[in-house]
């Protein structure tokens, strides 16, 4: 499975000059969001494949116009050929203009979430906006991440975490981390792709408590 990830940063080759090339064999777009919602609906156009998306936290606009064709998993569980993915977007408010959460708000709506994904057979990928605290996250509140990410991470163990919001040129970022629970953490500002090997791929048991909804 190769996932085209975005976020944060409006990409030539995929707006203005779109490359066929790059995008062969590209199965999934995810976006972790702060992205127009006309690039990601001029995108999924092309691209002619699913693209989930998380608001990031100046996606207030979303609210008048989503992206149009493209799929909204913010405190969602989806699944794409047998993968299970979680969606958490916003980051931490920092003011009542952007679309964000308190750490207490953002931890009750992993709980919650979290209590879903367990009763469905648990969780592949977490597509967030913001970081992790500690995991590729900065000092100041507007680019602070989420202490409940790491629990929910503990408790959840997901191969994959995809997010945005911390932009490459704030300073020596690093593009990929290994989380103390073993989830591959990935910045995917601008755009990364993620090629899983098809033997890679999760088999999950077709038995679960609540079912989850294929893309």
């Amino acid at each position: 499975m190769k996932i085209l990830a975005i976020a944060d940063v409006e990409e030539k080759w995929l707006f203005d000059h779109y490359d066929r090339d790059r995008m062969r064999d590209v199965d999934l777009i995810i976006s972790c969001g702060d992205l127009d919602a006309r690039y990601l609906e001029h995108i999924v156009t092309l691209a002619n494949v699913p693209l989930l998306y998380v608001p990031g936290n100046h996606d207030t606009a979303y609210a008048q116009h989503a992206p149009e064709g493209c799929i909204n998993i913010d405190g969602k569980l989806r699944a794409f050929q047998g993968m299970r993915i979680m969606g958490l977007g916003g980051s931490l408010r920092y003011n009542d203009r952007m679309y964000g959460f308190t750490e207490n708000e953002m931890f009750r709506r992993a709980a919650r979430l979290g209590l879903w994904a367990h009763a469905a057979g648990g969780i592949d990928l977490l597509v967030t906006h913001a970081p992790a605290r500690g995991y590729g996250d900065l000092d100041d509140l507007p680019h602070r991440g989420y202490e409940c990410f790491n629990t929910l991470l503990d408790q959840l163990k997901p191969t994959y975490m995809l997010h945005g919001h911390i932009h490459m040129q704030y300073g020596r970022i690093k593009r990929e981390r290994i989380h103390a629970s073993g989830t591959h953490i990935i910045n995917a500002c601008g755009w990364q792709m993620l090629e899983i090997p098809d033997e890679e791929l999760p088999v999950r048991a077709k038995r679960a408590f609540f079912p989850v909804e294929e893309v």
